[in-house]
């Protein structure tokens, strides 16, 4: 039986008492909220904190509200709450279409949208739609708030801008008009981590055509959204022809690797095939009147 190694344990009452607990307690103090993600690696020993700073108890950290044009969801909101929220899919159904395909109930009623960035996991499915939706992200510390770029955020993998006396606190998502977003993932079997995954959002100008789109990919090796993709895509309109281009170039800057989830020619493959669907689905929920033969050939 695996067992982590000894700790000590706290319930923080407040975001100020948890960053102080975190300053009190030292490098070797960790967060802990969903635990999904921290409780197996210190069962295995990867992880061994001397101390664990519970902060379910931070009500103020657990919210989904509309603030003119972003939506303001704090870190503690758990992953079937964002599932739950009208809301949230009537903005952004990029979130709902990841939500439905992380890990099981068990997991989504407990793990939360702070944990699941905060673990900067490369394969991590919110972690891609948040840099689609090109989100910011709120820290709190010592010297007060400071927010920054999701791009900013991961610094690599399993490593993150979020130093170890602060805290996320929340999630902002800007709200654009005549955009849509979708997300699409293969998996092996449900719940299980993605071979593949994909996720677009694309905004349309006055004239139908495409005024931006932002394409990110998950488990192929691409930090970030695929640019050249996206910046293919500014100025025409939605079709097949330059949805497959955009996927030709997606898959061209992805860098997967070869493992038990498959090799890397069938990787590359599905980084164009997804992207493709994503395109046609964001497209439309944009307003784009085309494609309606399209999604059903993808």
């Amino acid at each position: 039986m695996q067992v982590p190694a000894p700790f000590d344990y706290v319930r923080a009452t407040s975001v100020a008492d948890a960053l102080q607990l975190l300053d009190r307690h030292g490098p070797e103090a960790r967060v802990v909220a969903g635990g999904h993600s921290l409780l197996p690696m210190m069962k295995l020993r990867l992880a061994r904190p001397e101390w664990l700073v519970d902060i379910n108890d931070l009500a103020e950290l657990r919210s989904i509200t509309r603030d003119g044009d972003r939506l303001r969801v704090g870190a503690l909101t758990r992953h079937a709450e964002l599932l739950a929220s009208e809301l949230v899919g009537e903005l952004f159904p990029i979130v709902h279409d990841a939500e439905r395909v992380i890990a099981d109930p068990v997991v989504r009623n407990r793990g939360t949208i702070g944990g699941s960035l905060g673990q900067a996991d490369p394969a991590e499915d919110l972690t891609t739609v948040c840099d689609v939706l090109r989100a910011q992200v709120v820290i709190a510390g010592r010297d007060g708030e400071r927010v920054i770029g999701i791009e900013e955020l991961h610094r690599g993998p399993y490593e993150t801008a979020c130093e170890q006396t602060e805290l996320i606190t929340e999630l902002r998502l800007p709200i654009r008009p005549r955009s849509g977003s979708a997300y699409e993932k293969v998996e092996r079997r449900v719940g299980d981590w993605a071979v593949a995954a994909a996720g677009a959002q694309v905004v349309l100008g006055e004239d139908g055509t495409i005024a931006d789109a932002s394409i990110g990919l998950t488990a192929l090796g691409l930090e970030g959204c695929a640019v050249e993709a996206g910046a293919a895509l500014l100025g025409v309109h939605p079709s097949e022809e330059a949805f497959a281009e955009a996927g030709r170039l997606a898959a061209a800057a992805s860098s997967p690797v070869e493992d038990q989830r498959g090799p890397v020619d069938y990787k590359r493959h599905l980084a164009d095939e997804l992207t493709r669907r994503v395109l046609r689905s964001a497209a439309g929920r944009a307003g784009a009147d085309v494609l309606a033969t399209a999604v059903s050939g993808g």
